[in-house]
């Protein structure tokens, strides 16, 4: 099976007034199961694009894994949709820290929450990198011109690791949350520093989400989408700075406002 983000799909169109038959490019949807020492772990919907790094970035992210160095090997089945991975320390998979489940490509109810490897793997982020207010809508500008399958499917989210100045890579999945995985994952396998980094999103920040941006130990997330409430009480707890509805020339700023220089300048006063 080949890799890729979108499919041409036949579709009658209607406009001005009259039927046309066209091709359409469609977001490709994939179900991948995650096999941990020949134990099943989890189903997740994803985009199949760097599956092995969605794969290291998902189990550290869910605490099974700290290192990619813990990941003795890994192969991936495209045609059946497995993952297979085996840890260097085996371990059994602890009925009431993981539950078995299935993971949607959507945040809400199709992803069970709280769970007892969250809260042992969230980190409160204590660093001073800062970013300043026109760098937010240049990181936003950029990431949106690398954003081509969604100007081409509108079904995709896109996420990027940045640099103040600059986007470091740019991933996408139809589950937003997926983005952020694949990113931990390109980090944990190049060993990244990411005490200075920054995360340009495209997708509403949900509380999975920030809990995503909080276990990478990165301290800022830009979006031109909203937060919810649960997400701004755990950023508010963990020292992350959200930075919403990133569009035109205008921003909200909802937690950690230190951290975004330049708003003095403008008069405003935090």
């Amino acid at each position: 099976m080949e890799s890729f983000v979108t499919r041409k799909q036949k579709i009658v169109k209607y406009r001005d007034d009259r039927f046309e038959e066209l091709d359409d490019e469609v977001a490709v949807e994939f179900p991948l199961t995650i096999v941990v020492d020949g134990q099943e772990f989890a189903t997740m919907v994803c985009t199949p694009t760097h599956l092995e790094e969605l794969v290291i970035g998902f189990l550290a992210s869910e605490g099974l894994i700290r290192s990619s160095k813990e990941i003795k090997t890994i192969s991936i089945d495209e045609h059946r949709g497995f993952a297979y991975v085996e840890l260097v320390t085996k371990q059994s998979i602890q009925k009431e820290f993981y539950a078995k489940r299935f993971i949607g490509s959507c945040c809400g109810k199709s992803r069970q929450f709280y769970f007892y490897n969250d809260m042992k793997t969230a980190k409160t982020v204590v660093h001073s990198t800062s970013v300043h207010v026109e760098q937010c809508f240049r990181l936003m500008r950029l990431l949106q011109k690398r954003s081509t399958d969604f100007q081409a499917t509108g079904g995709v989210h896109n996420a990027a690791l940045c640099t103040p100045n600059d986007l470091v890579i740019v991933r996408s999945d139809i589950g937003r949350h997926n983005t952020l995985d694949k990113i931990y994952g390109y980090c944990l396998q190049h060993d990244l520093q990411l005490s200075d980094k920054l995360i340009a999103f495209s997708g509403r920040v949900s509380s999975e989400v920030l809990l995503k941006v909080s276990k990478m130990g990165i301290g800022i997330i830009l979006s031109k989408s909203a937060p919810t409430t649960l997400a701004l009480e755990l950023a508010n707890d963990l020292g992350i700075t959200i930075v919403g509805f990133i569009r035109g020339h205008t921003f909200n700023v909802y937690t950690h406002p230190n951290k975004i220089t330049g708003l003095q300048e403008k008069n405003i006063v935090i």
